[in-house]
């Protein structure tokens, strides 16, 4: 194995000294390649700019509506009353409003905040104004005092209330009298005491619960030994189920005790249990729930319904619904719509029975509208008729009970808002009464429509003006024969102006076409009137 091996050898060395060149030729050798180094990778340090996200972020949000679901509630103007526009809201600061009128009227206003407004806080509130009109007895004065408190505790909010309110008025719609009756007979002093304590969670608990109790108290009284006690007590808890879906559960109590003068006392109880199933999506609010209730000895189920569908862009949004309540129709609500009624001799609780269907929506970034028809049914539902005996002339007022009140509904509002510098609201409420007992639903508005402006001329200067015009309701003459007031519109401006940091001027101006129109028939309100004053503010630090 050796041999041939070194045999190989041998031959391959020989055949390599035979292939050298001896001669002493230059051999040049001929190449295309050139061999280079490959280019380093350099870091870029020019980024290249994000893609624009041109999607919309959709965004939900849960605003309860304020312009469609409201109940039907008879007008509860008050002719002598004057309403005195501030022009503006005060915000945090404590302030003292005076003020004087052409009527003999003096004005006096007072705010007080004590608190950090955000755990704690104490206001105290008071107004007291006056008037004398033209007409005899034609008086008017009314005191309001309340004190509102509130505190943070953890997760808890609580929230108290403590008011007193005293309006002074006299019977001075006097006619057809041969004589005119003592002063004192003539006199209408309503008094209330009010108190409310609520608390409510400010986050959902670990189980997803969300409550507000809330307890109110009202006495009344009408200085003739006539009085009424209202407490009523509300007790709501919701609870989620997921992300759309909730179960709401109120519990409802109204207890009631009218004591006429020298008459047996009357209770005027009911209670409601209110539980619904709530569906919420992005679009779509739904609620379905039943309400049984008790009205003294009679039991009722009412729907308790709701739909609202909204669009895409959240701007146009239909509701509907169908829900039934009990509603105490008792001596200081029925007060509280005409203060010149003899105190009746029963009270009632109205059931309220309602079906409607409508629409909200903006166009633009300051325009919004609003429309609603409903069709309700109320039972139980005060009606009110001049007194037209010999011994009060028409100056009072009878209160008639209306078994079934049928009501057609059409209401709508359109509004224009630019910041906090304009702001133009027009709202009509249209009613077609039916009775079933009554002749007419005397004493109910069957026409209103109202218009405010709010306008910031400069920084410091602020004009406002209002338009209330309404169609008169129906009233029962002495010989039997129906009546109507007609139509009547009151139109008042006025104006605040900040002199120096802390002082500000303001001046309202009522009735100005000087129109002695008649809300309640043989009672004509104060025709033109103004006042003016001073307004000083004590700003807070924080």
């Amino acid at each position: 194995m050796k041999s041939p091996i070194l045999v190989i050898s041998v031959l391959l060395i020989g055949i390599g000294v035979q292939a050298q060149d001896t001669t002493g030729k230059k051999v040049k050798i001929t190449s295309s390649f050139k061999p280079v180094l490959k280019e380093a990778a350099k870091v870029n340090f020019n980024a290249a700019p994000p893609s624009t996200d041109t999607s919309r972020p959709r965004l939900q949000y849960n605003i309860p509506n304020q312009n469609l679901n409201f109940a039907f509630q008879p007008g509860t103007l008050r002719p002598l009353a004057l309403q005195v526009d501030t022009g503006a809201n005060w915000t945090n600061e404590s302030y003292v409003k005076l003020g004087f009128g052409n009527l003999k009227t003096p004005f006096a206003q007072v705010g007080l905040s004590v608190g950090d407004g955000k755990t704690a806080g104490v206001n105290l509130y008071g107004k007291h104004t006056s008037s004398k009109g033209k007409i005899q007895y034609q008086d008017y004065s009314t005191t309001n005092v309340e004190l509102n408190t509130f505190l943070k505790s953890g997760n808890i909010e609580w929230d108290a209330r403590l008011g007193a309110l005293q309006e002074n008025t006299k019977k001075y719609g006097i006619t057809a009298l041969s004589s005119i009756p003592p002063k004192d007979s003539l006199d209408v002093k309503l008094q209330t005491w009010r108190g409310r304590i609520s608390f409510h969670n400010i986050n959902r608990t670990e189980l997803g619960l969300s409550y507000a109790p809330e307890l109110r108290i009202d006495a009344f009284s009408d200085g003739l030994s006539n009085s009424e006690s209202n407490t009523y007590l509300n007790i709501p808890v919701q609870k989620e189920l997921g992300k759309t879906f909730a179960v709401d559960v109120a519990l409802t109590a109204s207890l009631s005790r009218y004591k006429p003068e020298k008459k047996t006392e009357v209770n005027n109880n009911f209670f409601m249990i209110s539980p619904s199933l709530l569906y919420r999506s992005q679009n779509i609010n739904l609620q379905a729930g039943i309400r049984p209730s008790w009205n003294k000895s009679k039991s009722r189920l009412f729907p308790n319904i709701t739909a609202e569908v909204a669009s895409s862009d959240k701007r146009f949004s239909f509701q509907a619904g169908w829900v039934g309540y009990l509603r105490n129709s008792g001596f200081q609500y029925m007060a509280g719509i005409n203060p010149w009624i003899w105190a009746p001799e029963t009270v009632y609780n109205s059931s309220v029975d309602e079906r409607y269907a409508g629409f909200k929506g903006s166009a633009g970034d300051h325009l919004s509208y609003s429309a609603k028809i409903g069709y309700n049914k109320i039972t139980d539902q005060p009606l009110f008729t001049n007194d037209t005996s010999s011994t009060s002339g028409g100056r009072s007022f009878m209160v008639i009970n209306e078994p079934e009140l049928k009501v057609f509904n059409f209401g709508g509002e359109l509004g224009y808002t630019i910041g906090e510098t304009f702001s133009l609201i027009s709202n009509i409420q249209f009613n077609q009464y039916k009775t079933k007992v009554a002749e007419k639903a005397w004493g109910l508005l069957p026409i209103e429509f109202r218009t405010a402006l709010r306008l910031q001329v400069l920084k410091d200067l602020y004009v406002t003006t209002d338009m209330y015009t309404f169609n008169g309701p129906q009233y029962l003459r002495k010989d039997g024969s129906r009546g109507n007031l007609g139509s009547a519109m009151d139109l008042s401006a006025g104006l605040e102006f900040k002199v120096v940091k802390n002082i500000k001027l303001w001046a309202q101006f009522n009735n100005m076409l000087n129109k002695e129109y008649q809300r309640w028939n043989q009672y004509p309100v104060y025709g033109f009137n103004f006042l003016g004053g001073v307004v000083f503010s004590f700003a807070q630090s924080k």
